[in-house]
């Protein structure tokens, strides 16, 4: 009898424990949450985070606390979430860069596949070729001329090594056969800033970060490096368009927990990523800085793990073959 009354004690503290693991785990999340930019406040991952964040605050019913950790092409940043307790409290939305860094950086103390738990893709857009408004230059087709015949003095901004800016600045020297002065700043906002003020002559940035300046004219436009052209930028040709097929690149941006994360968690924030997406707000919102929403069937833990896996795969030899490296 007291075994038996024992063994019914012991069903019943574990059906309880079973319980409240239960009702803990519903109750995700029941504070704020962290979302690190690896990136300056101001350019376009921080623009993308705060526009989709606000979103997904609403469908989790917390707050999601935008932190900017720049620094080291965004991989400091990434270390610190890589490090997180992998409670679905610290979250990380990064783009191409991530896909980079194992190359650009041999000594990166975190592995962008094995060290995060995919969440899904955000967002894709394609880049701009922009220049200071007074630089003589007036169409792609003369600026190619242009870097052929004076490239090597021409100076290239980017927003740190191994992020997107960098990595289509490689493709433009690689489609046009010159190496240009490059100029390196910690965050595209920075240098964007020296564009606007004359310092630099060129950038290759995301959509997300020039669209305005192009629209002011603040900065000349010359192409944008998708395949067909920006619905907000309609009078800027593709490269194709204007010459430079080579030049096609977009840029991407996913979202990452650490890893280790209870899949119900990933299942959470999965869900109110495809929300946030799907929201009208949203997709005017990005619409209007130069970018689109991911598409459902896009915005999966699956999808971003196959598409990291690939960019990390396309960028190896282009970055081996360039011999630039981080320390």
């Amino acid at each position: 009898m007291l075994l038996k009354t024992a063994r019914c004690i012991a069903s019943l503290v574990a059906v309880g424990a079973m319980a409240t693991g239960a009702l803990a785990q519903s109750a995700y999340p029941d504070k704020p949450i962290t979302l690190v930019v690896p990136y300056s406040a101001g350019g376009p991952t921080d623009t993308v985070a705060r526009v989709v964040g606000q979103a997904m605050s609403d469908e989790l019913g917390q707050q999601i606390l935008v932190q900017n950790v720049g620094g080291a092409g965004g991989t400091l940043g990434s270390g610190q979430v890589a490090a997180a307790a992998p409670d679905g409290y610290t979250l990380l939305i990064h783009h191409i860069g991530l896909a980079s860094a194992p190359t650009m950086y041999p000594k990166l103390n975190f592995d962008p596949i094995a060290d995060f738990a995919p969440i899904g893709l955000v967002t894709d857009a394609p880049m701009a070729v922009i220049a200071r408004k007074n630089l003589a230059a007036n169409t792609m087709g003369e600026l190619i001329a242009a870097i052929k015949a004076d490239g090597e003095t021409m100076t290239l901004a980017h927003g740190g090594n191994g992020g997107a800016a960098h990595l289509c600045g490689m493709l433009l020297q690689e489609a046009t056969g010159v190496q240009m002065v490059t100029v390196p700043y910690q965050g595209t906002a920075p240098a964007m800033t020296d564009i606007l003020g004359g310092q630099v002559d060129l950038m290759c940035d995301q959509t997300t970060n020039t669209v305005s300046q192009i629209r002011n004219g603040d900065v000349k436009a010359y192409a944008v490096t998708s395949a067909t052209r920006v619905a907000s930028l309609p009078d800027v040709p593709t490269t194709a368009e204007a010459g430079l097929p080579e030049l096609t690149v977009g840029v991407w941006h996913g979202l990452y927990g650490p890893a280790g994360m209870d899949p119900q968690i990933v299942q959470t924030l999965d869900a109110a990523l495809k929300k946030a997406l799907a929201n009208e707000t949203v997709i005017q919102r990005l619409a209007d800085i130069g970018t689109t929403p991911a598409a459902q069937e896009e915005a999966t833990p699956d999808a971003l793990k196959e598409k990291l896996a690939s960019q990390i795969d396309l960028w190896r030899p282009l970055i081996q073959k360039a011999g630039v490296y981080a320390q």
